[in-house]
């Protein structure tokens, strides 16, 4: 650029410096000599010149000496430049070997990745220096046959992904708030077709007549972060639609009515969070006294359960016996057709990874020890599929929140055979619905609920093996209801680790959605530290396998829809152990004996 013309426009940027025709004409000089704007200059010198206080921070004036120190900068900067690039050449013009690493013998392969190794190590030989070796992506070729399985999973275009991937820690107070109203909301239309039900009134407004409220429990603050809930410390609270998000303590009647119960329940369980409608009144006594709740209706059961084929579907859709194996490392005895894994697959609080244990990454350990196993499992068992479900525990994932995005396809080479599918997650097999979530939300319930007993009024007939008053039935069958894979709010502080819980993506977490998948899952897989079982919940089977670190895992097995009368016939769980193998002993050490 010409030097008038960039004296003129520094002149302009530079006007708060007052800078006299010298400086102006040694800024331009500096301008062509390194092809740096005029705008730029500007923030580099003042970025140079500032000075920071306790008190106050200022820009000193811009002087000749400035620019002579500005100037050395820049030269030192160009100089390391330089002396990179000269070193990355120098390495490209020495000689280097080819290695076709996938003619390696497996054992070694494995053996670099556990130990974090990306290429074989130099030579060690006295003779000479050792020769680099050039880093080559290793191509395995697998020539996998496609599997007779039939996998629908949750959708994975550019939108959807990108939806689910969404950015944490900017959650907005208006977005929560209106992100928990919405649930609140969508459950008083439910209530008021359910129950006929023409008007859902203030809880916090006084009445003489019964009415119907829907809001959401909440635990009196002033206990909530010592004790348990307890009916003295009941809270409800509606949305601002319904109340202009009215909170106001809930009594319970002595003798309260359960209506739309299941038959035999013999009452209703609470926990913070739960979206609840009872009927009653406020006299004007500060609270709402209930006198009846209103169950939330049931999920409808899948076509499936209902013995009806979608008619989009293939019409051979459960034609086929299949198995379905949750978390097994029997892989080459039992061969299942389906292997669900559920994170976390390297934990974050594991002892090593937080003591600084090891030094192989999380990527070579989770190749070593998952996807080389399941590669030669895949491989064995051309009929077979894998799907992986993330933890927020885990530490091979960019998303610690919960609801969680599935696992980055880099992490398994983009096996065509593995599935990565987000947390939580509702997918089919076959004509199979599955809903499945790595949180123990099981225990989370368990430690929150409270058991209200009532008589019953017009209850639901329970299904052929469901059994009303089992208690961790009725836990899974909070989750059908609340049509939530996490409906506890706010998660307990002590807990708080295990979830993450992001608010504003709750729609995320939900177990329906405002399309066709608005049924049930026939099966619900909920890992957790309580007691293994399997369960009978309405329509759905609900499996707890426990973990695989414990040496418990569940194999189902599904019947073709020819031999068997109804979905419950064709599913049959079996809750297995295996054997964890067991460290060496390490024989005492003998101290010397002092002479």
């Amino acid at each position: 650029m010409d030097l008038a013309k960039l004296k003129k426009q520094l002149a302009a940027d530079l006007s708060e410096h007052h800078l006299d025709d010298a400086i102006l004409t040694e800024c331009a000089s500096i301008c062509n000599i390194y092809h740096i704007l005029p705008t730029d200059l500007k923030y580099k010198l003042e970025a140079l010149n500032y000075r920071a206080g306790a008190t106050m921070s200022e820009i000193v004036p811009i002087t000749m000496e400035t620019l002579t120190a500005f100037k050395a900068q820049m030269q030192r900067t160009m100089a390391r430049e330089g002396a990179k690039k000269a070193q990355v050449k120098a390495r490209g013009d020495m000689p280097t070997a080819n290695v076709n690493r996938s003619r390696f013998p497996g054992q070694m392969m494995n053996q670099a990745r556990a130990m974090d190794v990306d290429s074989v190590g130099p030579s060690t030989s006295s003779t000479g220096a050792a020769s680099p070796v050039k880093k080559e992506p290793v191509t395995i070729s697998l020539n996998l046959a496609p599997s007779h399985v039939v996998f629908q999973g949750a959708k994975m275009d550019l939108e959807s992904k990108k939806r689910r991937a969404y950015r944490y820690m900017y959650e907005k107070i208006s977005e929560r708030s209106e992100a928990l109203d919405q649930i609140i909301d969508d459950f008083a239309d439910l209530i008021k077709d359910q129950y006929d039900i023409e008007e859902i009134a203030d809880p916090s407004s006084g009445t003489d007549n019964e009415v119907t409220v829907v809001g959401r429990i909440w635990q009196d603050p002033e206990t909530s972060s010592t004790a348990k809930l307890s009916e003295a410390s009941l809270w409800i609270e509606s949305s601002r639609m319904l109340s202009s998000g009215a909170r106001i303590p809930l009594r319970l009647d002595p003798v309260i009515t359960i209506k739309g119960a299941v038959q035999g329940s013999g009452g209703c369980g609470l926990f913070p969070g739960q979206i609840f409608a009872v009927q009653g009144r406020n006299g004007g006594g500060g609270y709402f006294h209930a006198s009846t709740i209103l169950a939330i209706p049931p999920l409808k059961p899948s076509p499936t359960s209902q013995g009806v084929l979608d008619p989009k579907a293939d019409p051979s859709l459960g034609e086929k016996d299949s198995s379905v194996c949750i978390a097994s490392d029997s892989l080459n005895s039992k061969k299942p057709h389906v292997l669900v894994l559920v994170g976390p697959f390297i934990d974050i609080s594991h002892p090593k990874i937080q003591n600084g244990e090891t030094d192989a990454s999380p990527s070579s350990i989770f190749k070593a020890r998952f996807l080389d196993p399941l590669r030669k499992f895949l491989s064995a068992s051309s009929s077979s599929i894998v799907i992986l479900i993330p933890s927020v525990r885990d530490i091979l994932s960019r998303h610690c929140v919960y609801p969680q995005c599935e696992f980055e396809s880099q992490l398994t080479d983009s096996h065509p055979r593995i599935y990565l599918q987000p947390n939580p997650a509702r997918f089919m097999i076959d004509d199979i619905s599955f809903g499945v979530t790595s949180v123990d939300v099981l225990f989370h319930l368990r430690k929150e609920e409270l058991f209200k007993r009532g008589v019953e009024h017009s209850p639901i007939p329970a299904q052929p093996g469901e059994a009303p008053t089992d208690s961790m039935a009725n836990l899974c069958r909070h989750l059908l209801n609340q049509r939530s894979f996490y409906p506890i709010f706010p998660v307990p502080l002590e807990l708080s680790h295990d979830v993450n819980l992001d608010v504003s993506h709750l729609d995320e977490a939900r177990m329906v959605d405002d399309g066709d998948l608005d049924y049930a899952p026939d099966v619900l897989i909920l890992p957790s530290r309580l007691k293994r079982f399997d369960k009978v919940v309405s329509t759905t089977l609900a499996i707890n396998p426990s973990f695989l670190t414990k040496g418990s895992y569940a194999m189902l097995n599904i019947a073709k829809r020819s031999d068997a009368s109804n979905l419950r016939e064709r599913l049959k769980v079996e809750l297995l152990t295996q054997e964890l193998p067991t460290a060496p002993a390490v024989a005492p050490k003998v101290e010397p004996s002092a002479a």
